[in-house]
């Protein structure tokens, strides 16, 4: 996991001395908007928007699920990066980057911004028209994929309905602190009280959402929304990763009825399976992350099947 200064390439880690031992993510820096309208300057139109995407990493999984489910597949084209992500940072195959021809992701933020500086991470939602990166937030991306594109793919779909927005902004605060970014304040911890911290805060919050799904099918209610998707794409990886990689082992999710219940709810939810390549995920997550995994063995295990049914009543809801 490197970064650019001032558009230049260093493979450089985390520097989680300045932050006392504790892993702080930086904030994402393009934040432009495609709108239905275009008065924000980017106008939602079939085939001139393009993402870079990894498979390993859930906050680019989110993009793909929104695309996936609003049917925006043929309106929006998908880049997919190597899962190993190693000195030049993410990579594209040869022939994998059709709109720009790049072969390093980092060179497509500097064909963007030249004296770029910050990580290099994805999503990237790029417009062919201007040249640009719209965004690299990945919260934001979906949101515009759920609205802004209703003209070209499923309208009926509303992942982040009105009346709802309060709720599910407050509950993604809530997994966000929590449980997506406290799964990697643990595994990125790189002293022993700030790793406890963080896997104590993450399991609690764990709880605390098994306890919520008893009495709902998702996390508002009857509703399904931007919520679910944001907490199903790090609950997926949770025990095939994150148990033993980031050494969040105190529970897994098979070991919680509702919560492994909901994951295997929203897997097969039509289309969703499709978007999770768990040796994307084994191979970057184990391949990767040289200060955690020197040898980067890839385990074999566990043995997940998401596929098989397993219903909600079943968890007693």
């Amino acid at each position: 996991m490197g970064l650019l200064i001032d558009g230049r390439w260093h493979d450089q880690w985390y520097d989680t001395k300045a932050t006392g031992g504790a892993f702080v993510r930086t904030e994402s820096q393009f934040r432009d908007w495609v709108t239905a309208d275009g008065r924000s300057g980017f106008s939602a139109e079939a085939g001139r928007y393009h993402l870079y995407v990894s498979l390993a990493c859930p906050w680019a999984h989110r993009t793909l699920i929104v695309r996936r489910v609003k049917r925006l597949e043929d309106v929006i084209s998908v880049s997919v990066v190597d899962p190993l992500m190693l000195e030049n940072g993410w990579e594209l195959a040869e022939g994998a980057d059709p709109i720009n021809g790049k072969r390093f992701l980092y060179e497509v933020y500097t064909a963007a911004k030249p004296d770029y500086t910050g990580r290099v991470t994805v999503p990237v939602l790029w417009d062919r028209k201007t040249g640009a990166i719209v965004s690299n937030e990945s919260s934001e991306i979906i949101r515009m994929l759920n609205s802004a594109f209703n003209a070209f793919g499923n309208a009926s779909l509303d992942l982040y309905p009105e009346d709802l927005r309060a709720d599910i902004d407050a509950i993604n605060a809530y997994v966000y602190d929590t449980v997506n970014n406290g799964v990697y304040k643990a595994g990125f911890a790189t002293r022993q009280d700030k790793y406890e911290d963080a896997v104590t805060t993450l399991f609690t919050a764990l709880d605390d959402l098994e306890q919520r799904l008893s009495h709902h099918r998702y996390l508002i209610g009857d509703s399904l929304t931007e919520a679910d998707w944001r907490l199903f794409t790090t609950l997926v990886r949770f025990d095939a990763v994150y148990v033993g990689h980031f050494k969040c082992n105190l529970r897994r999710i098979a070991d919680y009825p509702h919560l492994n219940a909901y994951v295997h709810d929203l897997y097969r939810y039509p289309g969703v399976s499709e978007t999770v390549n768990m040796h994307h995920i084994k191979t970057h997550y184990y391949g990767s992350h040289k200060t955690i995994n020197p040898t980067g063995i890839v385990p074999l295990g566990p043995e997940v099947d998401l596929s098989t049914p397993l219903s909600r009543e079943d968890a007693a809801l």
